[in-house]
């Protein structure tokens, strides 16, 4: 069998090394998750494993949060964050398998019904093929898991290649808590060629797949009558009104557009900041992201660790300088050190740049201006994303109208595009993909709904 090194991002030694699964391997975790389902598991059953699970998951913060430090270069203070929010989602996701119902069909009401009764109930899918990104590699694989576990589905989870380790931790801590044998399979090694493997054996029920909208949409048109749920890209734009609380909105887009160096679907990437209150932003915006501290991800004062590889932090210095040339002016940053790149700040962007058109995930944030309500509308609109967008303002009309008139799965009012809580519906529009994470939202997705009718 053929093996793959996983590196520390930071120094890119080897950190670990992981098989390379085969087709066969592939095959016999689609059929073991398969067998798992004839296992009764009940309801309650589910919520038991998924609450010890997040316990455990509590206990061992720091062992994850060091691991998730060097497999994917976030830094320890943020890593420990994400282990305590997907120990959240585990949570909310065991609660959620008490909870799943259908409902009450008046069937009696159509002529010659009378003496009939009609109720739904949801059933699981079967197997969940869960493909996930190396961004977050523990939550998201919570959010994939967890809603799945809890609907009563086995799962064959897919980590990224350059993250895996974390999953594999998750993997050992799921059976510790008692998941019964099968419910969860764990393939690793390359994933275009293990995502192909899976579209192919039929007995895949549902695809959750987290990443770029290039696989989402071969993921689709390959998948054919079976569910698909896709959480893709983003271009997020944030908007910054004349009346808003310049140093409120400034500190949260300082904050929400660097961390994971940028490496966020929701993260600020387009700041539309009206003209009166432009230089006011661009001014607390610059001091805010000159306090972060660019560095080893492990050291506890680090606020933006590497990117994933040396050839993403090329290829934004490339798009940032072709920006420059284009016209656009550095206000900030701009350096990179191997796959450190320094957090960025562009203005006199326009919307044709690689920087505002394509998604950067990197630590760069484009502001431009503008003067009216209706055309900056038509500013955040003009995207092929569509996940979520940031208002601040005061101004209850304009915000309504933002509410009924932006193109995203998800407006934030008074903070900034990447702001999310896990039991919230999350999820976009157009080329950032279709369905909802968030556990309620995603056992919807992981469920069929059955009609019962009784002719008494």
């Amino acid at each position: 069998m053929d093996v793959m090194d996983v590196l520390n991002k930071y120094n890119q030694e080897v950190t670990a090394t992981i098989s390379v699964a085969e087709k066969k391997h592939v095959d016999a975790a689609v059929q073991g998750a398969k067998e798992a389902l004839k296992t009764p598991f009940s309801p309650y059953e589910r919520y038991e494993v998924l609450m010890k699970a997040a316990e455990l998951l509590v206990e061992r913060r720091d062992q994850f949060a060091q691991v998730l430090a060097l497999e994917v270069g976030k830094p320890i203070r943020e890593s420990r964050g994400e282990i305590e929010r997907a120990a959240q989602t585990l949570v909310i996701s065991a609660e959620e398998a008490k909870r799943i119902h259908g409902e009450g069909v008046p069937v009696e009401s159509a002529p010659g019904s009378e003496n009939r009764m009609a109720f739904t109930v949801r059933v699981p899918v079967g197997v969940v093929a869960a493909i996930t990104p190396f961004n977050v590699p523990v939550n998201l694989v919570c959010h994939k898991i967890g809603p799945a576990i809890a609907a009563g589905n086995s799962v064959v989870l897919k980590p990224a290649e350059v993250t895996p380790i974390c999953a594999l931790m998750l993997a050992e801590l799921m059976e510790e808590a008692g998941l019964p044998k099968g419910r969860l399979q764990l393939l690793t090694g390359d994933g275009a060629q293990i995502g192909e493997w899976l579209l192919e054996n039929k007995d895949v029920n549902m695809f959750t797949f987290t990443g770029s909208p290039r696989v989402g949409e071969y993921i689709r048109s390959k998948a054919g009558l079976r569910k698909v749920a896709l959480e893709l890209g983003n271009n997020s734009a944030t908007v910054v009104h004349h009346d808003a609380n310049v140093e409120q909105a400034a500190s949260l887009i300082a904050q929400k557009s660097f961390n994971n160096a940028g490496q966020v679907c929701i993260s600020v990437q387009r700041v539309y900041v009206h003209e009166e209150a432009f230089e006011s932003f661009l001014q607390v915006l610059k001091e805010k992201t000159e306090t972060l501290v660019v560095g080893d991800p492990t050291d506890e004062s680090t606020d933006i660790g590497p990117m994933i590889r040396l050839r993403e932090a090329e290829r934004v210095e490339n798009w940032v300088n072709e920006a420059v040339e284009q016209g656009a002016v550095m206000a900030l940053g701009g350096k990179r050190d191997g796959a450190l790149y320094e957090p960025t700040i562009l203005t006199n962007v326009n919307d044709d740049m690689k920087v505002c058109r394509q998604e950067v995930f990197g630590p760069v944030v484009s502001i431009a201006t503008y003067k009216e309500i209706d055309e900056v509308i038509a500013k955040v609109n003009d995207s092929d994303y569509g996940l979520q967008a940031g208002l601040f303002t005061n101004d209850l009309q304009f915000a309504m109208k933002a509410a009924r008139e932006i193109e995203v799965g998800g407006l934030i009012i008074n903070d900034a595009s990447a702001y999310r809580v896990d039991h919230m519906p999350y999820g976009g529009v157009k080329n950032s993909g279709n369905g909802k994470e968030g556990p309620k939202y995603a056992i919807e997705e992981m469920t069929e709904e059955r009609i019962i009718v009784l002719n008494l």
